[in-house]
């Protein structure tokens, strides 16, 4: 004899959790709708990058570390 299984969506916590889970990926999508649509890219940025990295390093930054007492 084959006993039957009740269906696993009769179970109140997995009808919750799964629920739940669709709401986090709904919000998860239009959150990076809204916020992530496109890259920003900034004002002539392959000029500056290409500057900072073939210049000269001709005059260090300033440290900002704390010299140890």
């Amino acid at each position: 004899m084959k006993t039957i299984q009740p269906s696993i969506w009769r179970i109140a916590l997995v009808r919750e959790i799964a629920a739940i889970l669709l709401i986090k990926l709904a919000l998860l999508f239009a959150i990076k709708a809204i916020w992530f649509d496109a890259p920003t890219v900034p004002e002539d940025g392959l000029n500056r990058v290409a500057h900072h990295l073939l210049s000269n390093a001709g005059s260090p930054s300033p440290s900002t570390e704390e010299t140890p007492r």
